[in-house]
């Protein structure tokens, strides 16, 4: 991370910690709900199937700019499935961070080639080993593993939804992560119970579990990119929501923290460690600072 952006992160911290400020640091597009992929633990795939139209998402990601975001992300659907004429995700990337933004990052399920050297980081989905990926998202493990070993750089970040399918992988994937060429760490999430997919969340103690194993697989040397001081709070989702520093923007309707707010009850079985981690930060919790600047200076 460059020092002017550091400089520019941590003025913002401090003015919404001493100010209790909720202006938003970190935005989301969503650039298509079109998948070629039908998950199951995932609620949002598929459900207009619409690619937004390039002059929407530029003028999206120029709302988010005003609004005070720096750290973007372009997501889906599927987002490597989004084009519109001779634009292609490559030029939505360039474009953010011509426009400014500090951090540019892209979540995909890693079935398309990976060449986006210009991304910050790319979130790719794995959610096990082989046979407990491919339960979840169908005959793709060999695949996303092919697309990794052909990648154009080293900026991808395994993305793992831990749930009841998935839930003994953990180990597993921390390990791939440290293993793998071109993976530079794994970032967790709980699954978050919408209520056509209840059947798959975690019980308190099976977070609790899950926790120690990502605290044994830091200890092993296995590269995490989230902050072992959030984990008492993720597992009694005790931390605050929602997250009022992030947004997210999807065909011009603007959400706070995520498209789960609007669903009853589902914020307060929140899932997502980022959500924690930035709550926990924002509210000026001294062990999630610390942890988060030598996370962050680490892995981006």
């Amino acid at each position: 991370m460059k020092l002017s952006s550091f400089l520019q992160f941590a003025g913002f911290g401090i003015r919404t910690i001493l100010f209790h400020e909720e202006k938003p640091i970190l935005g989301t597009v969503i650039v298509t709900d079109k998948c070629n992929l039908k998950c199951k633990h995932c609620s949002v795939n598929n459900i207009t199937a619409i690619v937004h139209p390039y002059e929407k998402i530029r003028g999206e990601m120029e709302t988010l700019y005003r609004m005070g975001v720096r750290i973007l992300f372009f997501c889906g659907g599927e987002t490597f499935l989004w084009r519109d004429g001779e634009k292609t995700l490559r030029d939505l990337v360039r474009e953010a961070k011509e426009m400014g933004f500090l951090i540019v990052n892209v979540v995909t399920n890693g079935t398309f080639p990976i060449d986006l050297p210009e991304a910050d980081l790319i979130l790719l989905s794995l959610d096990g080993d082989r046979e407990r990926h491919n339960q979840i998202r169908g005959d793709t493990y060999d695949k996303i593993m092919e697309n990794i070993r052909n990648a154009t750089a080293d900026n991808i970040c395994f993305y793992m939804a831990v749930n009841q399918i998935n839930k003994d992988a953990v180990a597993h994937v921390c390990r791939t992560a440290r293993d793998t060429e071109h993976v530079r760490a794994v970032s967790f999430n709980f699954h978050t119970p919408y209520p056509d997919t209840k059947d798959l969340a975690l019980s308190r103690e099976e977070k609790a579990a899950v926790c120690k194993t990502i605290e044994d697989m830091m200890a092993e040397g296995c590269p995490i990119f989230n902050l072992k001081s959030a984990f008492p709070y993720l597992i009694d989702n005790s931390f605050p929501t929602p997250c009022r520093q992030c947004v997210v923007i999807e065909d011009g309707k603007l959400s706070t923290c995520g498209r789960c707010i609007e669903v009853p009850g589902l914020c307060e079985k929140c899932g997502y460690f980022f959500v924690a981690e930035y709550t926990l930060l924002f509210r000026g919790n001294v062990k999630v600072i610390w942890e988060m600047l030598h996370t962050y200076l680490k892995y981006i």
